[in-house]
Formats: C-alpha cells, structure tokens, sequence
C-alpha cells in the first residue's frame, strides 16, 4: 500500500513533534517491543540508547522520502541484509511496528488520532513489506 501525500503530511508532522523527545522516545519504543517480543532482547547491544538514537536516524531518513520510497531502495536493502544477519525474522516486524505506534501513542497523546494512527500503520506496513523484500528476509 503506499502513502498518501495526506499521510506523508501527518506523518512528517508528528515526527517533527516527536523530535523534541527523542531519546525518552526511543527508549520507550525498545521497552514496548521487549515487552511483546522479549525473544528479541538478545538481538540488541547493551546501549540502547545509542541503538535507539540510530533507529530514529534510519526513520527521519525514510520519513523524508515517503513519497518517492524507489529513492531508498538500496537503503531498504541494507537494512534488509543487515537484520537477516542479526537473525530477524519477518515475523518480528510485526511487534515492531506495534511497539512504534505505542511509542507514538504515549509520546503524541491526544495528538495521535485515528487519522494519524493509519498513517503511521500504512507507513509502516510498506516499509516493512520493502525491507523483509529486499533484504531477502524470511
């Protein structure tokens, strides 16, 4: 499914809020995922904070080219080949990305509407959908 340039808007929005709290943020987010997924723990270093830091990174990255993903394809493959490595499935995308929208939830209350909310699964669901691709993940 691709993002509609309403979506990217909202989306670009709300990133743009959740900046003022990054690390909180990417903290809250590895907390969210470890307590759907605690099997995945033993995939990250110790320093989340910093592993924290470089999701945000690799996410503004692709935040700013939602419209033109075509443009991150071999960053989506990258990545792709970088979490195979590590031993990802493409099952752990899916706590994943029900850990991000918690975090997004928390950190944007009130501002997290249902319109906001689709935005960030349909977003999620392509980039995910286009890493497990072209990284070969299975």
């Amino acid at each position: 499914m691709t993002v509609t340039a309403r979506q990217a808007e909202l989306i670009r929005q709300s990133f743009h809020t959740l900046r003022q709290r990054l690390e909180p943020a990417s903290m809250s987010f590895y907390e969210a995922l470890f307590r759907r997924a605690p099997e995945l723990r033993s995939m990250f270093r110790d320093d989340l904070a910093g592993q924290g830091m470089k999701f945000i990174t690799t996410l503004d990255s692709i935040i700013g080219n939602l419209e033109s993903p075509e443009a991150l394809g071999d960053r989506f493959a990258d990545l792709g080949r970088g979490h195979a490595l590590l031993g990802v499935k493409a099952a752990h995308f899916a706590p994943m990305g029900e850990a991000l929208l918690e975090t997004l939830r928390d950190e944007l209350g009130e501002g997290f509407t249902p319109e906001l909310e689709s935005a960030w699964r349909t977003a999620y669901d392509a980039l995910a959908a286009r890493i497990i691709r072209r990284g070969e993940i299975r």
